[in-house]
This record gives C-alpha cells, sequence and structure tokens, in this order.
C-alpha cells in the first residue's frame, strides 16, 4: 500500500485470483462501483495526472481597462497546481497558482496562506546581497500578500479548514505596470478555475486621480502625480469585497466616485474569468466535511446560555476584560452541560455552538434593540483623551486614549542619510524609493492582558503601520531637512488601535514643531448585518457602529479604517467578512467616518491646535560648512579621515550636498558645537591668506624631493609643490642641483590656483631675472566657513 505525495490519499494495487477472494470495505466497494470517472468529481479525487490532463489546453480571455488591455490566460504554466493563472498588462506578468489539501487540519479556522514575492529575475537585475538569490521577504512583499489575503478569504466557505496555499510569482515586470492588482487578479483567476471550493471570481483595479481626472490602472509614472491611490477589489452584483487607499487630502465626493468607478471596471474582470472558468469546465470538489455547529447542539446552548449572556452583554458597567472574563465563567459551565448530553459531540462542534449562541445574541442586540454592549448609541464615539509632551527629553510624544485603547506616540529626527533605503529589486519592481518618514508600531502582548514572544515584527503589526503611517504622509512637509521616525506603541488595546495610531502621530508631530499642514485623525466602522433567507447573498437589515470596540470587530461583518483631516482623506482600508457589501452601505459607511473624524479633530485641538513655531531645544540641528574645491582635501583629510573623526567623537553625521557644500547633523546643539570645535581645530593649519596675482613672497622649504620642493608660504599653510620645472631657467633633474636646503628662504611669484584641480600655482623660474621685485606682506583670513544654509565660503583669490 503506498500513498499519494500530493494528497496524502492510499492508493492499493488489486491482484485479484480466482482462488483466493479479497474483502474490501464500503468505502471502496463504493468508488469500485462508481467506475472511474464518477470518481474522479467525487469526494475522492484523481492523483497527479489527472489534475495536470485538465490543465493542458491553453485558455485566455482579454479586457480593455481605459487604454490598456488585461489579459488572463491557464493551460500552459504550473499545471499540477489545482489552479494556475498568468495575468498580463503591457509586458508585466503575473503567474499565481493556487493548492489545496483534500483532507482537514486540526485548525479551528481558514489555514489559508498568500505568499507574493518579488524575483529580481523579473526586473532584470541580480540581488546584490552575498548569496546573489532573494533571501528573506521585503515590507512591499508582505503587504501585498495581505492585500491578496483580504481580497480572497471572505470568499471560502464557511468552515473550510482545509490547508490552503496561493503563491504569485512575478514571470516579468515592465517597469511601467505595477504587478500587484495583477496578482489579485490571478489569485482571483487561479481559484476560479480550480477545483478548490470558492465563492468567487473577484475582480480588482487601482484607480488614480490627476488633474481632476480618473485613472484606471495607472501607470506607474501617472501614479507619481496621481493625489489618489486606491484598490477596488470588487465580486458579482457589483459588491465591494476589500479597499485599500493612500490620498491627499481628497475630497470625499471624489473619493466615492472613485470607488463607483473601480468597482464598474471590476465586473468587467469578473466577467472574462467567468468565461475562463466555464470554458475549462472544473468542477468544485465536495469537501470532506465543512466544519459547523449541530443544530441541535447550539439550540440546546441557547436553552442554556443565552440569557447569562444576553445579561452580560447590556450590562454596559463591564470593561473589556470583566465581560471576557464573565463570558468565559458562562461558557465553561455550558460547554460542561453539553458535553455530559452529548458525549460523542467533538471539541470543535461543542466550542462552535457556544459561539453560535454568543455572536447571535449579541448581533440581535444591536439590530433590534439598537444598543451597544458599553451603552453607547450607534453613532457615539468613545471617551477621548489626548496629551502632549509627556517626557521632555523626547523630540515629541503624545499619549491618546479612546476609551480602553491607549496608544503612546513618539517622534525622533535624524539626518536624511538615515532615511529608509530600499533595494534595487524593490525600486525596480514596485517603484517603492527611499523615505524619509516612517511610521512603526508594537503591539506588546501586555496590551491585551496576554503574555507572548517579543520577537520582532508580525505581519499584522507591519500592515497596522503601513495604514497609519499613509494616514500621516500627505501632511508631511516634503522638504524637511530631517528624517522622520514615528513609533505607536500600543499600551491597552480595546478595538481600533492603528486609528489611535494615526491621531497620537499627529499629535506627537505637532508636539515635536513638525509644520504638518493639517491635524489628521482616523475612526473604525463597523457592521453588523442581517442576510436574506430566500437569497443569502443579499442583506436584508444592517447596522453601522461608528468606533468599534473589539469584541464589535470580532463578532461583526466588516472593519471599516478611514483616516484624514478636516478636509479629505488620507487613508482608508476596508476588511469584509462577509462576500461582499453593496456600494450603498459602503457610501454610508465613508459618510459616517467622516462625521465622526471632525468630532476627533474637534477634540484633538483642544490639547494642541496647531504644531509648535519651534522645535525643542534639545532637539537635533542641522547646520552646513562651505568648502572651497581648493580646500576639500584638507576637510575630509586622507581617505576621509578627518570625516570619520568628526563623526565618532562627535556623534554629527555629515553628508555631501554638492562640490563646495557639507550639511552637518548634530542630535543636540551641544554636539554641533564640539563639531564646530573639531573643525575649526583640524582647519587651523589651512588658513589661507591674502594672496595677490602676480605678487612676489618668501616661501621656506619643507621637503626635498626628487620632482621638486614642498614650500610654505606661511607657517601655518599646507605645504604645496614648486616643480622642478620651475626653479629654474636651466633644466634640472634634482632640487639638489641648484643648492636648495630644507628650511631655506626662496622667493617665489604667485600666479593664482588651477581652474581645474585648485592646485596653487607658484614659480621661482620667472624671478631668476635682474627685474626688481618687491616682496608683499601677508594677512590672516579664514577659509572654511561654518554657519547656516546661508553661509558662504571666502573667495580666495
Amino acid at each position: 500500500m503506498a500513498a499519494c505525495r500530493r494528497c496524502g490519499t492510499e492508493m492499493v494495487r488489486l491482484f485479484i485470483h480466482p482462488k483466493f477472494p479479497i474483502s474490501l470495505n464500503g468505502n471502496m466497494m463504493h468508488v469500485l462501483r462508481l467506475g472511474s470517472k464518477a470518481a474522479q468529481g467525487h469526494v475522492v479525487r484523481g492523483c497527479h495526472q489527472s489534475v495536470w490532463s485538465s490543465h493542458t489546453t491553453v485558455k485566455k480571455v482579454g479586457v480593455d481597462l481605459g487604454e490598456r488591455k488585461l489579459e488572463i490566460s491557464t493551460g500552459k504554466l504550473a499545471r499540477f497546481a489545482d489552479g494556475s493563472a498568468v495575468v498580463q498588462v503591457g509586458d508585466t506578468s503575473v503567474m499565481v497558482t493556487a493548492v489545496s489539501k483534500t483532507k482537514p487540519t486540526s485548525s479551528q479556522f481558514m489555514p489559508l496562506v498568500v505568499d507574493y514575492r518579488q524575483k529580481a529575475a523579473a526586473a532584470g537585475r541580480i540581488p546584490t546581497n552575498y548569496l546573489r538569490r532573494e533571501l528573506g521577504t521585503t515590507d512591499n512583499e508582505i503587504l501585498t500578500s495581505r492585500l491578496i489575503d483580504r481580497s480572497i478569504r471572505p470568499l471560502f466557505p464557511a468552515g473550510y479548514f482545509y490547508d490552503t496555499q496561493v503563491l504569485c510569482n512575478l514571470l516579468a515586470v515592465d517597469g511601467v505596470n505595477d504587478p500587484d492588482v495583477l496578482a489579485i487578479n490571478g489569485a482571483s483567476a487561479a481559484l476560479a478555475v480550480s477545483d478548490i471550493p470558492w465563492n468567487g471570481p473577484i475582480g480588482a483595479v487601482r484607480m488614480g486621480l490627476v488633474d481632476g481626472e480618473f485613472l484606471v490602472n495607472p501607470t506607474r509614472k501617472e501614479m507619481s502625480s496621481s493625489t489618489l491611490n486606491l484598490v477596488v477589489v470588487g465580486g458579482p452584483h457589483s459588491q465591494v469585497v476589500m479597499m485599500e487607499a493612500a490620498g491627499e487630502n481628497v475630497l470625499q465626493q471624489d473619493f466615492c466616485h472613485a470607488v463607483k468607478l473601480g468597482v464598474k471596471h471590476t465586473q468587467q474582470i469578473i466577467l472574462a474569468i467567468q468565461q475562463l472558468a466555464k470554458e475549462c469546465s472544473v468542477s468544485k470538489r465536495t469537501p470532506q466535511k465543512l466544519f459547523a455547529a449541530v443544530a441541535e447542539i447550539v439550540e440546546y446552548a441557547k436553552q442554556l446560555a443565552s440569557e447569562k449572556i444576553y445579561a452580560v452583554f447590556t450590562d454596559s458597567s463591564h470593561d473589556k476584560i470583566s465581560r471576557d472574563e464573565a463570558i468565559k465563567k458562562i461558557r465553561l459551565e455550558t460547554e460542561e452541560l453539553i458535553r455530559e448530553k452529548f458525549p460523542d459531540a467533538d471539541p470543535y462542534e461543542v466550542m462552535e455552538s457556544f459561539n453560535t449562541v454568543s455572536k447571535q445574541t449579541f448581533r440581535n442586540i444591536t439590530l433590534n434593540e439598537y444598543r451597544r454592549c458599553d451603552g453607547r448609541d450607534l453613532t457615539s464615539l468613545r471617551n477621548i483623551s489626548c496629551e502632549v509632551d509627556i517626557f521632555k527629553p523626547l523630540h515629541g510624544s503624545a499619549l491618546f486614549q479612546r476609551g480602553q485603547t491607549q496608544v503612546l506616540c513618539t517622534v525622533t529626527f535624524d539626518s536624511l542619510e538615515s532615511n529608509i533605503k530600499t533595494d534595487i529589486i524593490t525600486t525596480a519592481v514596485s517603484g517603492v524609493k527611499d523615505k524619509n518618514f516612517m511610521l512603526h508600531y508594537e503591539f506588546p502582548p501586555y496590551a491585551t492582558n496576554e503574555i507572548g514572544k517579543m520577537s520582532g515584527m508580525n505581519r499584522r503589526e507591519l500592515g497596522h503601520g503601513a495604514l497609519a503611517e499613509k494616514s500621516l504622509k500627505p501632511v508631511i512637509p516634503k522638504d524637511f531637512p530631517f528624517t522622520i521616525r514615528v513609533t505607536s506603541e500600543v499600551l491597552e488595546s480595546n478595538g481600533s488601535s492603528s486609528m489611535a495610531s494615526a491621531c497620537g502621530g499627529s499629535l506627537a508631530l505637532m508636539d515635536a514643531g513638525v509644520p504638518i499642514s493639517s491635524a489628521v485623525a482616523g475612526v473604525a466602522i463597523g457592521l453588523i448585518s442581517k442576510p436574506n433567507p430566500e437569497n443569502p447573498s443579499e442583506i436584508q437589515d444592517y447596522k453601522l457602529l461608528t468606533d468599534i470596540l473589539g469584541i464589535e470587530d470580532y463578532n461583526g461583518d466588516m472593519d471599516f479604517k478611514m483616516a484624514g483631516t478636516n478636509k479629505g482623506i488620507t487613508a482608508l482600508q476596508a476588511d469584509v467578512k462577509i462576500p461582499g457589501l453593496p456600494l450603498k452601505i459602503v457610501m454610508e459607511a465613508i459618510q459616517q467616518a467622516t462625521v465622526a473624524k471632525k468630532e476627533i479633530l474637534g477634540i484633538m485641538n483642544k490639547a494642541i491646535a496647531k504644531p509648535r513655531l519651534n522645535r525643542k531645544e534639545n532637539g537635533p540641528v542641522v547646520e552646513t560648512v562651505c568648502v572651497p574645491i581648493s580646500k576639500r582635501a584638507r576637510f575630509v583629510g586622507p581617505g576621509g579621515y578627518n570625516l570619520r573623526k568628526l563623526q565618532a567623537e562627535t556623534g554629527v553625521t555629515i553628508s555631501q550636498v554638492d562640490e563646495e557644500t557639507f550639511s552637518i547633523f548634530a542630535p543636540t546643539p551641544n554636539a554641533m558645537y564640539e563639531a564646530q570645535e573639531f573643525i575649526s581645530e583640524i582647519c587651523k593649519d589651512d588658513q589661507e591668506q591674502q594672496l595677490e596675482f602676480g605678487a612676489v613672497y618668501t616661501a621656506t622649504i619643507t621637503e626635498i624631493r626628487d620632482i621638486g620642493v614642498m614650500v610654505k608660504l606661511y607657517p601655518n599653510m599646507s605645504a604645496v609643490l614648486l616643480h622642478n620645472s620651475q626653479l629654474d631657467h636651466k633644466r634640472i633633474k634634482h632640487p639638489s642641483a641648484i643648492g636648495l636646503e630644507v628650511g631655506q628662504q626662496i622667493q617665489v611669484k604667485y600666479f593664482g590656483r588651477d581652474p581645474t584641480d585648485g592646485r596653487m600655482r607658484l614659480s621661482r623660474k620667472v624671478l631668476q631675472s635682474p627685474a626688481a621685485t618687491i616682496v608683499k606682506t601677508l594677512s590672516d583670513k579664514y577659509s572654511i566657513a561654518v554657519g547656516t544654509s546661508n553661509s558662504q565660503a571666502s573667495n580666495s583669490s
């Protein structure tokens, strides 16, 4: 007996002998009776050969989106996968595969894994790391993987607990069309043409806004001048499945129009994928089991616990911890009684029966009684308090408290050299370049009264931080002289910590004196809906909730986060748990979030209404040093020795702005003072005197070389070379031939500096004539100036 490597199905080779009858179990006899064709379409599915043979014909569909055509094909590449599709726009191509096991896992959730990987070869580059291959995952890859996951997860059947993996492989990138939206459409097509149970397809487009004109799937160049970056994922019947947006104060009416236009174009993609799936003629497999609570056990759990659960959820005196403890106590009592009456029930069925009753009770209170578990009405905000300048040594700090969600935000300034430098592959594939503003989100386990590992950032933290960063980025001045890092540490969490990070970050930036154009606030909108019994895809009744709690997010159907200023929208993220939302609900959610956002901004303005005029005294300082080209070697030192020593001893950071200007960043004013003293010290022997062109000066020989002598015109200057050709009218091979020695003083004539390399031009030869000469005296003058950006270097003659 052997097992299939792919699905684990046991395969038995039968040798039937007329004298020795064999006994088969009921399942095997059932399969044999069905015959090979029926068996392939039933629970027991064929192995590799049947999967490969079902994808041997190449099929292709196309969709015209504006000026570009989107092509989706299947049947040529990766045919062992359950589903495979290649999506192409222009010369950018993405292949997406989908594979799902046929045996359920022990997990009590949908074990879906989505991996989007950037390939260096697709962009025509070689990785620059030591091994010259792709290592680890970048932030852009993780964020794109989350984007795809959130788009396809709501459409899997409830209780489908089978390991499923969707892989996105970049085949070619032309640098014009972004591959992330193509990957979403590729995942939809791969699942649609496979036999994996999935209630799709979906379609995705990116909407841009340039000079008041909406663009569908704009190019990377068009996106650079767009004030809106909106990814809309639509489902059948013009429903919204997922949205992700970043904007530069986009007006509400413009944003709503972009959403409607985007959903309209997704319908074309959905029709094309449906046509492709129809041509493939693949029937969906029947799962061995869809995990769900048994109706009889649910009814018994309702009799035991519904009244107790109702009492807890209608008691507004509970906070997060006490409410969870009360529900946990009822759960343990109820599950024990269920196990006594149903001893053969699976642990999952026992647990899920209580969850079903608890969720139904919670949702019915909101739908039928217009009440929330903390006593608020549907559109009220939790109590909000704001503090700034929490810790004096910090460049900026703020504490934002909304209900039981508490976030501490800090601002740190550093030099422009400290900005995030993306690798060449990310830049080539997705166009992400260096950035001098970043927001890092931290969610420690104590924020929810838990214990866990503090082992770096996870995908959730990265996604929440990216959303809060997008919320604040449009108001940051583009010419700010520092790199800005905002850290958001969630100290208490009971819902919407990412939007609290946007509020706290805005307060901290104003406290730090960053001249942001406007304050930013964010809020999360939730949804409790009731499906139509006759048509479950339609919503019969619904309620939108403003500023949702964690339990409202858990038991609800949507987490709709929106941030912006008083003027418009800067970021939006909508995650939906049901197969899709009608546009009507989306528009209402945007309106409800806009009202709440303005209310929050009014509260924040009481703490700090506008940015501080001046940064804090202990904040960093930036000054410039203007160094003439002729003095640059002395300032930098041999191999950059002076600059490295300056940075090591004073803690400043030096970067070159142009040929004659260096920027000095000091973390504190004291560090800048030390740096100025250091610069004066290393440059004190390079204080060039006032030299007059054509004048004759007395020079002292400091060194004899084969090609000439090194001389100084004054004691503290850097020695310069007087070449053999300028020592005498006669041709000499060594300075000793005319009796020159170290320490000897000679007369030289000054002819300025070489315009190409800045070297001083001196000559003794021209003075070997009877003409009288007048020796000039010298006066001191500094040549290197340290000051602000308006300082200029002294001009040398």
